[in-house]
């Protein structure tokens, strides 16, 4: 759990803009479940505010305030999670290491001595006609705790060299008025400090001696990293490892479904050395549940990578052939070595006489009713995908896991739902264990961004409120296409992962010619750019097949859709809205659109009617509310396709003003996260693909073979 992560300056810019406190309780509400009280908002807008002051004062408003975080990286499995007020972090101005502060807020006036006590409790007595709060711990035994917790094996301090400290500050208290709190039997360390109003002077002084005056953006963001909420993107976890291992530290929630997983195989599978005289016959199925960027993928691929260690036989398969490619050709599997490992849902029509010991079927949302492929010859058609395919994934296995969300079904012959599973397990006579995941690790792990799409986008019932800068999300509105690409194509160049995506509002032409050149289907006014290649092989000027665009650096200068999108992640993501979902008033509306034929004799087509005009989606046979529910599931994918920052645009004028409503103001300085402006800590290389490359079906690649960004 973190509230909020932005320097001093920063934050006091977002409080000027009166959005600070709102950002805090959002963020309360969304982890805590309830609404933060009247005295958690007035300490948040006075006690935050006065450190914030302070640091900059002492020309220290680089340091960075981590607000409300959680100590351990496994709080949230406890009763009541340790949250400390605020983590300053920065570097230390003499020995060029990290230095942290652990604080404590108070806004305590004055303090009395419990008779029956030592200096442990205090009394903190009211004021006029204001209630007390009773009794209370030392501040310092507050700190000790968090120090501790920070400090230890699931700390994410663990063995680091760094410079850490503590202090509680009472901005309201005076030292006479909080004399306990300082006598000689107070507790000691260093965590223990006490400052007060009369001894701000002293607090900047030493503010001063802890940390430097650049501030501290590169030791927060490792922190961060440690503490989990920066993930590793996907492929580059499996370039890391060439596939071998995942490089995730699997947390919370995650951490629990991967170990059952692992269990379930230690008890049910044979050993592979010494097979059973009896088998065991029963069979298990998992069935995990979670929003983008839970981490679905990294607990499959970590299970994987463990089972095929112990010598298990184990597929992938997934129902999407970007992100299937996306990986063979990031990693650089060959084509045998790919297909010994990955597959697709439809692989499994023929009975295997030996089952696997686990498949993981990953976006099992997007399970058909029945298997199908379009090279089956008329033979195989008969005799294969009569059954229902979820059928034959079980079929397939002794341990079967399904990574689902119904929230990212995009196309009407989706029929990957839970019903579904829990059905066929009960065909089966098969154990169902299910689990939810809850914790965001996509869009930076901002929980707040991913909440706010829902509400803007109607997902949820919740009305939508105004974006509220979290320090690991941004967001904002652009007024045309070519401002869109501007950005995005700026922090492509500066070393970002980014990439442009759309709605399905424009026909998409085949590539045209023996060159294959591409036609720029995508038009808004004089601004006109291509769709993705929809082609297996490379095509004019070296623009990569369809599968490979959204890794590829030849891929910068094409429009991605949903479907060449989903389950990838970049780090600036540029969405532009077309004409099948626009706002009128206080609803949003949703328009099916008509194409036509540029010429009497071409093949190019162009926008008649404006609206969707994804032939499965728009197609007569979708009723408007099965309509509605693909569209905005489709927009609900783009727009968590970004880790850092969401770029979005929308070709109709009263959605635009909508979404800038919503978005608000953008501040350029410190809340957006410009590659340039990242510490080198928070830019990680988008590493090439390695060496390997899988051959290309019918052609060579045209044009040169660029390594990946």
């Amino acid at each position: 759990m973190l509230l909020l992560k932005l320097s001093a300056q920063d934050l006091l810019a977002l409080h000027r803009r009166r959005r600070m406190v709102s950002h805090l309780a959002a963020r309360w509400r969304y982890f805590r479940g309830s609404d933060a009280s009247f005295t958690e908002r007035c300490a948040w807008a006075e006690s935050l505010i006065s450190l914030a002051n302070d640091l900059v004062a002492a020309d220290r408003g680089n340091v960075e305030m981590v607000v409300e975080c959680a100590a351990t990286l496994d709080e949230s499995e406890r009763p009541e999670p340790r949250l400390i007020d605020v983590v300053l972090v920065g570097r230390h101005p003499y020995e060029h290491r990290p230095s942290v502060q652990l604080v404590e807020l108070k806004r305590w006036s004055m303090v009395t001595r419990i008779e029956r006590a030592t200096a442990d409790l205090v009394y903190v007595p009211g004021l006029g006609d204001k209630p007390g709060m009773g009794d209370k711990k030392h501040p310092a035994l507050q700190l000790r705790e968090y120090y501790e917790a920070f400090t230890s094996s699931r700390g994410p301090f663990e063995n680091a060299a760094f410079e850490c400290g503590g202090f509680a500050y009472l901005h309201n208290a005076t030292e006479d008025s909080v004399r306990p709190l300082i006598g000689l039997d107070a507790p000691t360390g260093a965590y223990a400090r006490v400052y007060t109003a009369d001894r701000r002077a002293q607090l900047l002084d030493d503010l001063k001696e802890s940390f430097a005056a650049e501030g501290g953006a590169a030791e927060a963001e490792t922190m961060l990293r440690t503490m989990g909420l920066r993930n590793t993107p996907l492929l580059d976890a499996m370039n890391w490892s060439r596939g071998d291992d995942t490089v995730f530290t699997l947390r919370g929630r995650q951490k629990v479904v991967a170990d059952d997983i692992l269990d379930a195989a230690s008890k049910i599978l044979p050993d592979p050395e010494l097979p059973a005289f009896v088998p065991d016959e029963r069979r298990v199925i998992f069935l995990v549940t979670g929003g983008a960027g839970t981490g679905k993928s990294a607990i499959g691929l970590q299970v994987k990578a463990k089972l095929e260690g112990q010598g298990r036989t184990v597929k992938y398969a997934s129902g999407s052939r970007a992100f299937n490619a996306a990986i063979q050709e990031h990693v650089g599997y060959g084509d045998k070595q790919f297909r010994e490992t990955f597959t697709y849902f439809s692989s499994f029509v023929e009975p295997r006489e030996t089952p696997l010991d686990l498949l993981i079927c990953d976006e099992a949302h997007r399970l058909r009713d029945h298997s199908t492929n379009q090279y089956w010859s008329e033979e195989e058609r008969e005799k294969w995908g009569k059954g229902p395919q979820v059928d034959e994934l079980l079929d397939a296995s002794r341990l079967t896991v399904f990574f689902l969300d119904e929230g990212q079904s995009v196309r009407p012959n989706e029929v990957g739902t839970v019903q579904l599973i829990k059905d066929a397990a009960e065909r089966y006579d098969a154990e169902l264990l299910e689990y939810r995941l809850r914790e965001q690790y996509r869009c930076g792990g901002s929980g707040a961004y991913i909440h706010w799409v829902r509400a803007v986008l109607g997902v949820t019932d919740e009305a939508p409120e105004l974006w509220r800068p979290d320090g690991l999300m941004h967001v904002e509105v652009v007024d045309t296409p070519e401002e869109l690409e501007r950005i995005i194509r700026a922090e492509a160049q500066a070393g970002a992962s980014a990439r442009m995506v759309a709605g399905y509002c424009w026909p998409w032409t085949e590539p045209v010619g023996e060159e294959k050149r591409l036609e720029a289907d995508v038009r808004i006014g004089d601004w006109h750019r291509p769709w993705n290649a929809k082609s297996e092989t490379y095509c004019a000027d070296g623009v990569p097949p369809s599968d490979i665009w959204s890794v590829h650096a030849n891929g910068l200068g094409q429009i991605g859709c949903v479907y060449t999108a989903q389950g990838l992640e970049w780090d600036w993501c540029g969405v532009i809205m077309g004409e099948d979902m626009v706002r009128r008033g206080d609803r949003w509306v949703f328009q099916r659109g008509k194409d036509r034929k540029e010429g009497p004799d071409s093949k190019i087509k162009r926008v008649d009617l404006p609206g969707s005009l994804d032939p499965k989606v728009s197609a007569s046979g979708v009723d408007d509310d099965d309509f509605a529910r693909l569209v905005r599931q489709a927009y609900h994918v783009l727009l968590t396709r970004a880790s850092r920052a969401a770029v979005l645009y929308s070709t109709d004028e009263e959605t635009r003003a909508y979404l800038k409503g919503l978005a608000g103001q953008v501040e350029i300085h410190g809340l957006r996260p410009t590659w340039r402006n990242l510490p080198k800590e928070a830019r990680p290389p988008h590493l090439p693909r390695a060496n390997g490359r899988r051959r290309r079906k019918r052609g060579k690649a045209s044009g040169s073979d660029p390594k990946l960004f």
